[in-house]
């Protein structure tokens, strides 16, 4: 199984081994990424990315930085700033932030860092596991049928977390199980992670699948030739409002129209119970080059500004169900979705 991040350790030190996301599928290149400002400069470039999967960038930081801060002597608000850095590089994904408190708070207290970030990694992969479980019962139950054809958007496989995968995880599960039958994986532009990410691990896994323009999406769930939708999410709020990459909210819209289930797939660590609602997530917005540019060859003329916004946020009237490792909720038919007591 590809695993997209790791703790290492050899003759050059304590390092974060990442996937270079950005290079795939062309090449399958590993980074080491020894100091903080190379994390950093990952996760905010894309080399890891992924709501789970940045959840241990944040654990791992937290240990890294202590092993930074000891060999270059640094003072203890030095560390704290150097955390803070790791936890805030990107701010649309509660689990990058989430990652990173969780493992500072038992640094603080006299723990074991990297015990900590390596238990966020091993809960992250059985979360997936388990609730790939509950999304294919879910799904089976709910349409009625005994194979299916789905449709997904972005990346959220094994490069997307700590392994297995979410929204991923539950193709993967009703594949193992013959139950799968075509997956329609839309490219994601401006990065094309549907195309670039999806696509590769599908093709790894054996899975049967076609890559669609993400403009195709609608009119492929209109016309009936898929079942249900499923989608990953970097941020749900307590009403069931979910963040994911920029295009999704399009899926949910042509779901409820086709009368398909739309189905969320995130461990809880994604889940934000300090959010009401939706409106209340920052959405992240991207350098302007990535969508006025292909591989740096510019395809807007000189002036024309872009609009970059990473993420949008289906509302939760337009989820069927959200699938986390306790089992699945609807948020249609529960106000709050998660409640936060």
């Amino acid at each position: 199984m590809v695993h997209a991040i790791d703790w290492i350790e050899d003759d050059g030190g304590a390092a974060v081994r990442i996937i270079d996301q950005t290079v795939l599928p062309q090449e399958e290149v590993h980074l080491d990424l020894r100091t903080v400002d190379a994390l950093v400069d990952a996760i905010q470039r894309l080399a890891v990315r992924g709501a789970p999967a940045l959840g241990a960038a944040g654990g791992f930081g937290v240990a890294l930085a202590e092993r930074q801060g000891a060999r270059e002597d640094w003072s203890p608000a030095e560390l704290d700033a150097a955390i803070e850095r790791v936890a805030l590089a990107r701010p649309t994904a509660v689990n990058l932030e989430w990652g990173a408190r969780r493992v500072d708070a038992v640094r603080r207290a006299g723990g074991d860092a990297l015990a900590e970030a390596r238990t966020i990694a091993a809960e992250d992969e059985a979360a997936n596991r388990e609730l790939s479980r509950h999304g294919a019962d879910w799904l089976l139950a709910r349409t009625g049928k005994s194979t299916l054809r789905a449709i997904t958007h972005c990346n959220t496989g094994a490069l997307a977390t700590t392994a297995w995968g979410t929204a991923y995880g539950v193709l993967k599960e009703l594949h193992q199980r013959g139950a799968l039958e075509l997956v329609y994986v839309d490219e994601t532009r401006p990065l094309l992670q549907g195309t670039r990410l999806t696509s590769w691990e599908l093709a790894q896994d054996g899975i049967p699948h076609v890559v669609q323009v993400d403009g195709a999406a609608s009119s492929t769930i209109l016309r009936g030739l898929v079942d249900f939708a499923v989608i990953g999410a970097d941020r749900i709020a307590a009403n069931g409002d979910s963040a994911n990459k920029i295009g999704s909210v399009a899926l949910a819209l042509a779901a409820q129209r086709a009368g398909i289930p739309f189905l969320v797939a995130a461990p809880m660590s994604t889940v934000d119970v300090t959010l009401a609602s939706g409106d209340l997530i920052e959405i992240e917005e991207r350098d302007e080059s990535e969508v006025l540019a292909v591989g740096g060859t510019a395809m807007s003329a000189p002036g024309v500004r872009g609009f970059n916004p990473a993420f949008d946020v289906t509302p939760h009237d337009l989820i069927g169900g959200i699938v986390t490792e306790r089992g699945v909720v609807e948020p249609t038919r529960t106000q709050p979705a998660f409640p936060s007591h």
